[in-house]
């Protein structure tokens, strides 16, 4: 790198850390004085407008949801939805209204942990995120067994799921899922020249030491790496996307405000941070084929290398591997493909067979 951009870099950290250290000595004056903390008082006021149902959980949080499709006692198939990062329950993922209806599915869409009208959880770790999971489970009475599909950076809790209640699940569908380059299975040679490996061991530092300069980085519209940029899609994804007048998750105006992206690091820092368990070692936990595993994988995503995702399948032949040929990192949007992951998950119908 060269000297000067080091230096600017090392000067932008050195800002960041005095920035968040001025902040804390004035949130203590304030205190002091005996004036609130205004992000305290915009999370009580986001408590106050909440439009969606939520539940209690143990720990006493509230975790807000959305039900899609037929009603729970009419359906056949009955769906957890796990969004990714920087997302919500609010988007509509995967199939239509229409479509829903047509194979009687009831799909259960929710806010993760700090994400739209769902508290944050100080405490966050892999296993409250598949804890939650059960939890929604349980308090909506959905059945002893649910069909679990996690998108992008969901797929953490959704492994932690596959991990910790298999007897639980009808079948898992993991769409466009991380691949974490800390899994100690992960051999070097495929990761060493891998240049997202190096850009995300810089954002978990930043996220960790210089959050508000991480911020700066991360709603700068010309940024193609964690912004909304659509250069990180597909022409596929794009065009699907239109279609749907989905091109709303293309705009960087939309991330989260400053006050609430703490929660949207800590997701970040955990999802690709160190695991107490690796995916790549799992055995099949339905030995009897009871239930199926599916991975989704777009060849053009720019966002999950595709040679990882191939490398996962390999290590786990028990699990169904698709790969979508002009397909990118929003395979989940509303269109064709959504409508063939459900199908394939509930059906056994595929369409895509893996392109190794």
């Amino acid at each position: 790198m060269d000297l000067r951009k080091l230096l600017f870099l090392l000067l932008l950290v050195f800002i960041s850390l005095m920035e968040m250290l001025f902040k804390k000595i004035a949130a203590s004056i304030l205190s002091f004085l005996g004036y609130s903390d205004p992000q305290s008082n915009s999370k009580a006021e986001l408590q106050r407008t909440v439009t969606s149902p939520r539940i209690r959980l143990k720990d006493g949080r509230y975790l807000a949801y959305r039900e899609r499709g037929v009603p729970m006692n009419k359906s056949i198939h009955r769906i957890i939805l796990v969004h990714g990062i920087n997302s919500s329950k609010d988007k509509d993922f995967l199939a239509t209204q229409e479509i829903l209806e047509e194979m009687r599915i009831y799909m259960l869409q929710f806010d993760r942990a700090g994400y739209g009208e769902s508290y944050q959880n100080p405490k966050r770790s892999l296993d409250s995120e598949a804890s939650d999971i059960e939890e929604l489970a349980d308090q909506l009475q959905i059945g002893s067994k649910f069909y679990l599909i996690s998108v992008s950076a969901g797929s953490y809790p959704a492994w932690n799921c596959l991990r910790r209640i298999p007897h639980r699940l009808t079948g898992v569908a993991f769409v466009v899922p991380i691949v974490n380059y800390k899994w100690n299975s992960l051999p070097h040679d495929l990761i060493k020249n891998d240049h997202a490996n190096k850009l995300w061991r810089l954002v978990i530092w930043l996220a960790r030491y210089a959050p508000g300069l991480l911020y700066s980085f991360f709603t700068q519209k010309s940024n193609g790496v964690l912004s909304g940029n659509p250069s990180l899609f597909s022409k596929k994804d794009i065009e699907v996307a239109k279609n749907a007048n989905r091109l709303e998750v293309f705009d960087p105006k939309l991330y989260p405000k400053q006050s609430d992206f703490e929660s949207l690091l800590q997701d970040f820092t955990l999802a690709y941070g160190k695991w107490d368990f690796d995916p790549l070692e799992f055995g099949n936990p339905f030995t009897e084929n009871e239930s199926s595993v599916h991975i989704w994988q777009g060849c053009e995503d720019k966002i999950v290398p595709c040679h990882l995702q191939r490398y996962v399948s390999k290590r786990l032949p028990w699990i169904h591997y698709h790969e979508v040929g002009d397909g990118g990192h929003a395979l989940w949007h509303v269109g064709p493909v959504g409508e063939d992951i459900l199908r394939s998950l509930l059906l056994g119908q595929d369409p895509y067979s893996p392109t190794i």
